[in-house]
């Protein structure tokens, strides 16, 4: 009976340990968790997975179609670190949720792009159009100054990253906007006029931003992509060896062969 009462708890600490995302093991072979959207973050995990696991920090990849799960999973332990995010929106989600997330390396920028199916200029957008935005704060901010960038909206401040619908000073088309949760957006392209869709979004629906896009960000744009982990797991080896590892100049070959101006390492 003893034995078994044993064997029992020995299983029971076993799944707890399971469960709390990808703790070291004894001899440091345990992978890292990393979650990611799936283009191009967990593409350009995928490339560099070899190359970690032969240095011994295996990475495992965890793919969401959301922004907010890899965060709140990174911030409960459940993973390890994530691999989507800019640092206007992990701002915005800290203060939100009282997190403390921190980044830990900047990679790339996507430049943000308004597409349409409808019309093949934004000089044929109609009075009245109806122009579908993401619907988080940072990336509301962000599309407001790409359509005051391209002419078709004045802003109270035209650099604050914060920008909100009530921002908007001058709006001579008349455009009637939706905000919608990001990844939805390729799926209503033919039912407005016009969409704001963020890269990775744009990419795995098979977009191509410099070729489909009616208007694009620079490459010089401030909204780099992060590696993010908490305050707690930010000196791991595993974890400082994947951002050393994501600003090789082997990730930006990879992304530069890639994604044909689409994707644009940091500087």
């Amino acid at each position: 009976m003893l034995r078994r009462t044993l064997i029992l708890a020995a299983a029971a600490l076993a799944l707890s340990a399971c469960g709390q995302g990808g703790e070291k093991a004894a001899d440091g072979s345990a992978p890292l968790i990393v979650g990611a959207t799936a283009v191009p973050h967990a593409e350009i995990l995928e490339f560099l997975k070899p190359t970690l696991a032969a240095q011994g920090f295996p990475i495992d990849i965890k793919v969401f179609n959301d922004y907010v799960q890899p965060n709140t999973q990174l911030a409960e332990k459940r993973i390890d670190a994530n691999y989507f995010q800019t640092k206007p929106y992990l701002d915005e989600f800290n203060a939100a949720r009282g997190a403390d997330l921190i980044t830990i390396a900047g990679v790339h920028v996507e430049p943000l792009g308004a597409y349409s199916r409808r019309h093949a200029s934004l000089a044929a957008l109609p009075d009245g159009a109806d122009v579908a935005l993401p619907n988080d704060a940072s990336s509301i901010g962000r599309s407001l100054i790409l359509l005051q960038t391209a002419g078709l909206i004045r802003l109270k401040d035209p650099v604050n990253p914060l920008q909100s619908l009530r921002d908007i000073a001058e709006n001579p088309k008349n455009l009637r906007f939706r905000e919608l949760e990001s990844a939805t957006l390729p799926r209503v392209l033919d039912q407005v006029d016009m969409a704001v869709i963020n890269t990775n979004y744009a990419l795995d629906a098979g977009l191509k931003p410099r070729a489909d896009a009616l208007t694009l960000e620079g490459g010089d744009s401030p909204y780099v992509n992060y590696l993010v982990a908490r305050p707690d797991n930010q000196t791991d080896p595993r974890l400082q060896a994947l951002a050393t590892a994501l600003r090789s100049q082997a990730v930006k070959d990879f992304i530069a062969s890639k994604y044909d101006g689409a994707v644009v390492p940091a500087a």
